[in-house]
């Protein structure tokens, strides 16, 4: 067959790989300087998304929105294209749970795929969070096995298939500037449970409107988690929810929250998903979820703790990338803070950081970085709170060092943007190691 792949990035690449060996494999990549194998033609520069009705599938990479394949070839070439998620789940021989939501995929899949190993089980993680699903398969996947899956709304959009098991955490605006509107964004999370069955399970936060509107599409047993606010009780006692200062499963206690080693409120949300979760499949045994969450503190660029200097703790929260994001991190590091702001715009509503502001006295100053700092600016001053500093400093060593001039000894300095990396960084992970680095330099 001839097989066109779209975008030679992480999946493009385990596509060309997967499908190379018996297809005839075109790789069309805006880029014209490509490293390309021998063993594939190429379509490379502006129009590397022209005339693909010559090819019997083609795969779309997660960066290329379906409307831009369609604006090239008109709506017919929709029937011709697939993903390479979509492959996978659907020769994948073990059962899966796939995650999705704004923020804490990565968190409650790591957490997941924790509690399940923790049970005895053989798991494999991967997806958004940094393998390919294509690549999971030279794992040797068995049967008896579980594979746990990171997905974000590029793989969605035009997903087909659905997980046995699939999990939807809190929902917000974000990546509006690649998404028609939000409708469609939500559209694409409701994907990953469209086109499951009776006998499956769609779990969903209950305090989270857009999280039930995804999940409403599901015909699978329906089971929700809920952590409501500090001295508040639950809506309902079903599912998993945090009642005073402890975890419950339906009528069974879990866990301490004590126990949970990590910080933030929010994160209960993602424990409580991953014992919905796994709840059924480790035989309603709280032992293992007791041990699996005394070894796991989280992933790097979450609310990660650098170091300490002349008494003042950085903390390194690049993985904040909405404004909501960075208001949880506001709420979970404790004590007086500095909080940097700002980053690409996305078109994201600015006045969350205020409100977040408002709600949490803690937060003494906030320097401004990046493209939305004037935006940032306009919606503190309206809220009232005028202790900011717009940096136009273009470099993490500045950006430290004005944070580090900012604090007083026993505040902290926390890196949580609340907005994207792309207009100064190449993604977030650069944006944290950066960070990271010029902290352990000082």
């Amino acid at each position: 067959m001839r097989i066109a792949v779209i975008g030679y990035g992480r999946q493009g690449r385990a596509a060309v790989e997967y499908w190379g060996e018996d297809n005839e494999v075109t790789v069309c990549d805006s880029n014209e300087n490509l490293e390309l194998p021998d063993n594939v033609d190429r379509q490379l520069g502006k129009d590397y998304l022209k005339d693909l009705d010559r090819f019997h599938w083609i795969i779309r990479g997660p960066i290329i929105h379906p409307d831009d394949i369609v604006a090239a070839n008109g709506k017919q070439i929709l029937k011709k294209i697939t993903t390479t998620t979509e492959e996978f789940i659907r020769v994948c021989p073990a059962p899966i749970i796939g995650v999705t939501g704004t923020k804490g995929k990565g968190t409650t899949s790591s957490l997941i795929t924790k509690i399940l190993e923790t049970a005895g089980k053989k798991v494999h993680l991967g997806g958004n969070i940094g393998i390919a699903p294509l690549e999971m398969l030279k794992w040797k996947i068995k049967p008896s096995d579980w594979v746990v899956l990171e997905l974000a709304n590029f793989q969605l959009i035009d997903l087909g298939l659905s997980p046995k098991i699939a999990v939807c955490l809190m929902v917000v605006p974000e990546h509006l500037d690649w998404h028609r509107d939000m409708a469609e964004y939500v559209g694409a999370k409701q994907n990953l449970f469209r086109h499951q069955s009776s006998k499956d399970l769609a779990i969903f936060n209950r305090l989270s409107d857009f999280s039930g509107e995804v999940v409403e599409v599901s015909p699978a047993l329906k089971l929700s988690y809920e952590v409501p606010a500090v001295g508040q009780n639950p809506a309902e006692k079903n599912g998993a929810y945090v009642l005073g200062e402890d975890i419950y499963m339906d009528d069974e206690k879990v866990c301490s929250i004590s126990e949970v080693n990590l910080l933030g409120r929010h994160n209960l949300e993602n424990v409580c998903a991953a014992i919905a979760a796994t709840w059924d499949l480790i035989d309603n045994d709280a032992s293992v979820v007791q041990r699996a969450l005394k070894d796991f503190v989280g992933l790097p660029h979450r609310l990660e703790r650098v170091r300490s200097f002349r008494d003042v703790t950085f903390y390194n929260d690049s993985f904040a990338a909405t404004p909501e994001a960075a208001v949880a991190a506001m709420h979970a590091i404790p004590g007086d803070k500095v909080m940097i702001l700002g980053g690409f715009d996305r078109g994201l509503d600015m006045s969350v950081f205020a409100k977040g502001i408002q709600d949490e006295p803690t937060v003494k100053k906030a320097l401004l970085v990046g493209q939305t700092a004037p935006r940032i600016a306009d919606e503190l001053t309206k809220a009232g709170f005028t202790n900011f500093v717009q940096l136009e400093a273009k470099d993490m060593q500045t950006i430290v060092a004005a944070g580090l001039a900012a604090t007083k000894a026993g505040q902290a300095v926390v890196l949580s943007p609340g907005c994207p990396s792309f207009d100064m960084f190449k993604n977030f992970e650069d944006r944290g190691l950066q960070f990271k680095k010029e902290v352990d330099a000082l």
